[in-house]
């Protein structure tokens, strides 16, 4: 069987789902450090050491959930970039939304890791305040790539409510506020 339902009862089906809403919420709480203060009318650094553990500890249980993910849907880690052409039986790029997922999950991956090797003083010293910015910006583009691949895992599970709550309730209050500050800025 190539997916598993949301309800399975396998742990690593558990352990993945749980591993993704953590790093979700925690990958959502960095977006909102920049908002809060522009809405609030305080003054937004270009890094604080709280926006900073929040997106490392995001991180870190980000990768947890791609390793964790990984070993979900299938035993042959091949299938899930490539797929078996039926009249050929040669490999060829997956060109559905499973391969998508899977896309989206590794470019994600090849973020995080950059974001996590960049959140640090050092860093931030070696670079300087704008070109290191421009790097963590990054994070908003990982953020869409994280919110694209939620959607795509709902779609392909054929997920039907409440299933889809968790994701909602943590990606729409952070959409809005990251509005609501950019309207404000």
């Amino acid at each position: 069987m190539l997916y598993y339902a949301v309800d399975s009862a396998d742990a690593k089906c558990k352990w993945s789902m749980s591993t993704a809403r953590v790093s979700l919420l925690l990958l959502g709480g960095t977006l909102l450090t920049g908002p809060l203060n522009v809405l609030r009318r305080r003054r937004n650094p270009v890094s604080t050491d709280l926006r900073r553990d929040i997106g490392i500890w995001s991180g870190l249980v980000g990768l947890a959930h791609e390793a964790i993910g990984w070993q979900v849907h299938t035993g042959n880690m091949l299938l899930y970039f490539f797929e078996e052409d039926k009249l050929t039986k040669a490999l060829a790029l997956r060109a559905d939304l499973f391969g998508f997922v899977n896309y989206a999950g590794l470019a994600g991956g090849f973020i995080l890791v950059i974001l996590l090797a960049l959140s640090n003083d050092l860093s931030l010293r070696k670079l300087k305040a704008p070109r290191w910015k421009y790097w963590q910006r990054w994070n908003c583009l990982f953020y869409g790539l994280v919110v694209a691949h939620g959607i795509s895992c709902q779609v392909i599970e054929s997920r039907k409510p409440p299933y889809p709550m968790p994701l909602a309730t943590l990606v729409l209050p952070v959409l809005i506020i990251q509005f609501m500050g950019f309207t404000h800025y």
